[in-house]
């Protein structure tokens, strides 16, 4: 489930529908799709989880809202993804179904020890190099420091900010469980198969592991 995941960002879509990038993708491989929408108000971004949940459905891969608890909860989402600066992890885990997947950003390794007495599904680690669509962060974690977290945590991990086919693999040898894919997918000419090439990179290692 947490071997690829498309985050959404229709600005990066170049133009392309944003619908069509998830259909693609999907069709290419994606094992997770995670809806990111900053700027729009609450009745379209539930219109536009719905239409992608539809998409999705046929593949049977699971929605993730990111960051809009109400959101994730109005269309039946698979799960909900939080920062930390989000609703406290206690409460949300208090007003979701159980079986609702949750998702934790994590950018120090003083947040995910604070995570290890959380029940959630994963951790986003972020970033885990220099991207552009993430500028209000202080640093990266590195491969170095992604090992380090590997070794400190019991969660899945999942690793996201500027990853690509030249570096996922060293990302998963390093010990994340999957990555989370923003511009690589969503610029990408053929979304099928940028998603396909990085899903096989990713399968590969693992096998190995």
């Amino acid at each position: 489930m947490f071997e690829l995941c498309l985050v959404t960002d229709e600005k990066l879509c170049l133009g392309k529908s944003l619908f069509l990038v998830v259909q693609q993708a999907a069709e290419g491989g994606v094992t997770m799709v995670q809806l990111r929408e900053k700027e729009i108000n609450t009745n379209e971004f539930i219109e536009k989880a719905l239409r992608i949940k539809e998409i999705l459905k046929p593949y049977k891969i699971p929605l993730i809202i990111n960051d809009r608890v109400d959101v994730a909860l109005a269309v039946k989402a698979d799960g909900v993804h939080v920062g930390q600066n989000d609703m406290p992890f206690e409460l949300l885990r208090k007003i979701i179904p159980e079986n609702m997947i949750i998702g934790l950003s994590v950018e120090t390794i003083e947040q995910a020890k604070k995570a290890e007495s959380f029940n959630v599904d994963y951790l986003g680690v972020s970033p885990v190099f220099t991207t552009f669509t993430k500028t209000d962060l202080s640093s990266c974690w590195g491969i170095a420091g992604l090992k380090t977290l590997r070794s400190l945590t019991k969660h899945k991990l999942i690793a996201i900010g500027g990853i690509n086919k030249s570096n996922v693999k060293e990302v998963i040898q390093a010990g994340a469980d999957g990555v989370a894919v923003v511009s690589f997918i969503c610029s990408a000419k053929e979304p099928k198969e940028a998603s396909s090439e990085l899903l096989s990179i990713i399968t590969h290692v693992t096998q190995k592991k």
